[in-house]
C-alpha cells in the first residue's frame, strides 16, 4: 500500500471511531449548547460528518441501547418500599378527590341533614349522667345524677333552665338536697369581679323554672339580666353543692352571656321556586351590623328532616333578609314528600377575636313556614359550580396524577 492511501485509509478509520464514540456515548457527555453569542467553531459543524454516518448505519447492533444495570438486593428492597409509599398516596389521593367530588355536589349553605346529625333538634336540652362526688374524691358506684341544661348561650333577657335529679343504678329515684347554690362570674385568675354573687331558688316546687313540683327534679333559672348580670359580657356560672345520704356532691354548669340585641325578628317567611332551588327568606331589623350566621331545619311534610339551609354574610343595620337555599340537586336526590316545613331557626351575630364571641338572636322554635307543593322534577339536576370548587378539584387532581406517574415509574 502507498502512503498516500495509508494515510486516508487512517483518517477513515479514525472518522468512523469518532463516529462510533459520538452515538454510542451517554447523554450527559454531550457538551453544552454554545451560547447564542459565541462564535461558531470546528466543533460546532455538521457531526458526524455524512461519511461517518453512512458508514455506521450497516452496523445496527452498535446502536442498540446498552442495558442498565441489574440491581443489587438492597436497591430492589428499596424499590418495593418505594413502590409501596406511592402506593398508598395514591390510594389516599384518590379517595380524597372522590370524597370532596361528592361532598361538592351541593353548596355550603343547603346541606343533607344527615351530614349534621347534632343539628336536628338544636333546641333540645343537653342532658348528661355525672357522678355524685366532691372534686377530687371518690363517687359511689350505685348512684348518677342526671343533668340538663336548656342553653349554653344565651344574650339580653334570655334565661336557661338547669335540672338535676339522682338515681339509682337500676334507675330508680332518689332523695337528693341541694345544700348551697350560687351564681357568679368567671374571671380571669387574679381578676376580680365585676358583680355580685346571686343565690338562686334550686327547688322541686314547681316555681321559678320547675316545671312538677314533687318529681324528684329539682330546677334552677339561670337568668343573668335578672340576677344582677345585666351589663357582664362573659360566662356565668352556676354552682350546687349536693348530698345524698350523707355522700356530697357538686357540680357546675356554664353559661356564656351576652347583654346585647343585635337583632329583632320580623314576622313572615317569603319563598321563591327556580330550578336551582327553592329559597326561603327570614327578616329581621338588626341592631348591631356584621357577620350573622343563620340556619334553619327543613322537613318534608311528615316532618322527616331533609336539609340544614344556612346564611353566613356581612349585613348592614336596618331590615335585612337571610336567604336560606335548599338546593335543586339536594331536593332531586332525596324526593322529600311536598310540601316542606321550615323549623327551628337559629341566629346569632359573629364577633370574631373576642369573648363572647356571639350575640345570640332569640330562638325561631318550630315550624316558622310551609311551603307550597313543588313538582321535584321542576329543579334541576345539576351539580353545584363555582371556584372554590374547581380549585379544589384541580389541586387534589395532579395529587392522584403524581402519585400515578411515581407507581409507573417505580412498577414492574
Amino acid at each position: 500500500m502507498s502512503p498516500r492511501a495509508a494515510a486516508t485509509a487512517a483518517v477513515v478509520a479514525v472518522a468512523l471511531a469518532a463516529a462510533l464514540g459520538w452515538w454510542l456515548g451517554p447523554a450527559e457527555d454531550v457538551p453544552a449548547t454554545a451560547s447564542a453569542t459565541s462564535a461558531p467553531g470546528p466543533a460546532l459543524m455538521a457531526w458526524p460528518p455524512a461519511t461517518a454516518r453512512a458508514a455506521t448505519a450497516s452496523l445496527p447492533a452498535a446502536s442498540a441501547p446498552r442495558p442498565s444495570a441489574p440491581l443489587s438486593p438492597l436497591g430492589k428492597a428499596e424499590r418495593r418500599a418505594q413502590l409501596a409509599l406511592w402506593q398508598g398516596r395514591l390510594e389516599r389521593a384518590q379517595a380524597t378527590l372522590d370524597g370532596y367530588r361528592t361532598s361538592a355536589q351541593y353548596p355550603h349553605e343547603s346541606r343533607p341533614i344527615e351530614e349534621h346529625p347534632d343539628q336536628v333538634r338544636p333546641f333540645e336540652p343537653i342532658s348528661e349522667e355525672r357522678a355524685l362526688r366532691m372534686p377530687g374524691g371518690t363517687a359511689p358506684q350505685d348512684v348518677k345524677l342526671l343533668t340538663t341544661q336548656e342553653r349554653v348561650f344565651a344574650s339580653g333577657t334570655e334565661s336557661s333552665r338547669v335540672t338535676v335529679a339522682l338515681q339509682s343504678a337500676q334507675g330508680r329515684p332518689l332523695p337528693l338536697r341541694v345544700t348551697r347554690a350560687v351564681i357568679r362570674e368567671v374571671t380571669p385568675p387574679g381578676a376580680t369581679a365585676s358583680t355580685a354573687e346571686f343565690t338562686p331558688d334550686a327547688n322541686d316546687a314547681g316555681r321559678a323554672g320547675d316545671a312538677r313540683a314533687g318529681d324528684g327534679v329539682i330546677s334552677v333559672l339561670v337568668h343573668p339580666a335578672a340576677q344582677g348580670f345585666g351589663g357582664f359580657a362573659g360566662t356565668v356560672r352556676l354552682e350546687l353543692l349536693l348530698e345524698h345520704a350523707g355522700q356530697p356532691g357538686f357540680l357546675y354548669f356554664d353559661l356564656v352571656y351576652s347583654p346585647e340585641t343585635a337583632a329583632v325578628w320580623l314576622p313572615g317567611v317569603r319563598e321563591a321556586a327556580s330550578p336551582a332551588g327553592i329559597d326561603f327568606f327570614v327578616k329581621a331589623m338588626v341592631r348591631l351590623p356584621g357577620r350573622y350566621v343563620v340556619s334553619a331545619r327543613i322537613d318534608d311534610v311528615q316532618g322527616e328532616p331533609v336539609a340544614l339551609a344556612s346564611f353566613n354574610a356581612e349585613v348592614g343595620a336596618g331590615e335585612q333578609e337571610f336567604r336560606l337555599p335548599v338546593f335543586g340537586k339536594l331536593l332531586r336526590d332525596t324526593s322529600p314528600a311536598m310540601p316542606l316545613k321550615v323549623r327551628d331557626i337559629e341566629a346569632f351575630l359573629l364577633k370574631p377575636d373576642r369573648f363572647p364571641d356571639r350575640v345570640m338572636l332569640p330562638r325561631h322554635a318550630g315550624v316558622q313556614h310551609t311551603s307550597r307543593v313543588h313538582a321535584i322534577a321542576s329543579f334541576s339536576n345539576a351539580e353545584w359550580e363555582g371556584e372554590e370548587k374547581t380549585r379544589y378539584l384541580t389541586e387534589l387532581t395532579k395529587d392522584v396524577d403524581e402519585a400515578t406517574r411515581q407507581v409507573q415509574r417505580l412498577g414492574p
